[in-house]
């Protein structure tokens, strides 16, 4: 077989949408930019959404909107992707790393106020970004507290996350993501849980704070081209600050409706195949560890990041992964973290023992292939061809199972 990383979910939908978009006359942002942002706000239960062109961007208008800027501090997790960290310091703010908790990979709440203790010591800590790794929800209780304690901006990096849900306690209601914080940046990046090819997404809670982003979205304008075309004088608009260029084309809007319109049955898909993983893989956990879902948690799913017990194994990551590969399968690593980076090292003088938890879980990290229209003998062929890999012991269990 040959099982890529991911395989987008596009039909006929997204092209008739495209089509539609091709045949208006209008390609940049206009009435699908705009239909797009209600249909997503409406998705998540957000009072509004701003469509912008990608998560990267989302992040860098929404700590804008924040007052984040030069010498800020922001706490970020040093298990993230490089844009959270580099949208604190495109605004001149400096991102204060913090680690990882051991078991879902996400900001460590302990970890947080123990680093925003230190450091406010230090400088004017302002902001706080909890990322939700591989679509499970950071624990927004602790990490919401902690913000409110030392009065820090919130921006939930939700590129990995729609949609996911969290709850307080089991008797308590099912609370989407975006709904547990005043920001929330999505991506629509190619292999994300929905796509627009690139894209991105900020939720927000106050209209003033939707206002600013979707202003500074597009060059600090008093109107789009679009709202000025719609005018009665059309040529007419004032530049009210000096902002950047991050809109959402219609193209791109057109297929991220009907990306959102099949979002909830991608999810159901997704979860199949992490159950599907899940038993499929249970028989090889003396090599391997599996993610876990919590009990107040609904993943989406975006990532199936298993951790090698290389101890118990003859060859390291590189060697695991190149093999599936010569069997067709292609996997990869989510992420090498920010303090191993040479430009965290150089700028801020990390070094390669800090922060242990996710020092010591990065070397062991790889996310295998996970896409919603994955079949069970893909998956099925994933574990015996992990099976084959970890030892005789364990692939006659493997074949019974995936049979």
């Amino acid at each position: 077989m040959n099982i890529p990383y991911f395989r987008p979910s596009i039909g006929e939908e997204e092209k008739r949408l495209v089509d539609a978009v091709l045949t208006s006359g209008w390609l940049t942002t206009g009435q699908y930019a705009r239909r797009f942002e209600e249909a997503f706000a409406s998705y998540l239960g957000a009072p509004q959404a701003v469509a912008v062109n990608s998560c990267t961007a989302a992040l860098h208008l929404a700590l804008e909107a924040s007052g984040i800027g030069p010498g800020d501090l922001v706490l970020v997790p040093t298990m993230t992707f490089a844009a959270t960290a580099a949208a604190v310091r495109f605004l001149g703010g400096r991102p204060v790393l913090v680690d990882c908790d051991p078991v879902t990979m996400n900001m460590d709440p302990e970890a947080a106020e123990q680093t925003a203790e230190l450091w406010s010591r230090y400088g004017n800590l302002r902001g706080i970004i909890p990322v939700h790794y591989g679509g499970q929800m950071a624990d927004m209780d602790r990490l919401g507290s902690l913000a409110r304690r030392w009065d820090l901006a919130v921006v939930e990096d939700a590129a990995h996350a729609c949609p996911a849900y969290t709850r307080p306690g089991p008797a308590s209601p099912w609370q989407p993501v975006g709904a547990t914080s005043p920001l929330a940046c999505f991506s629509f990046y190619a292999n994300k849980c929905i796509t627009t090819g690139e894209g991105g997404m900020v939720t927000v809670q106050n209209p003033d704070t939707a206002e600013r982003i979707r202003r500074m979205s597009l060059h600090g304008l008093s109107k789009s081209a679009w709202r000025r075309f719609e005018a009665k004088v059309p040529w007419h608009y004032e530049i009210l600050d000096a902002g950047f260029k991050y809109n959402l084309t219609d193209l791109a809007a057109a297929i991220g409706l009907a990306q959102l319109e099949k979002a909830g049955r991608m999810w159901q898909d997704r979860r199949r195949v992490a159950r599907l993983y899940a038993e499929r893989l249970a028989a090889y956990q003396e090599f391997l560890e599996l993610p876990v879902e919590l009990p107040d948690r609904q993943s989406s799913w975006h990532l199936y990041p298993i951790r090698l017990r290389l101890e118990s194994l003859d060859i390291d990551r590189n060697a695991f992964i190149a093999a599936l590969g010569e069997r067709g399968i292609t996997c990869s690593v989510h992420w090498m973290p920010l303090h191993l980076h040479p430009a965290y090292r150089e700028a801020y003088g990390y070094r390669l023992g800090d922060f242990p938890v996710a020092s010591s879980l990065w070397p062991r990290l790889v996310s295998l292939p996970m896409f919603p229209s994955m079949t069970e003998a893909e998956v099925d062929y994933v574990c015996d061809s992990i099976g084959a890999l970890v030892g005789r012991q364990a692939a006659a269990p493997a074949l019974a199972l995936c049979g």
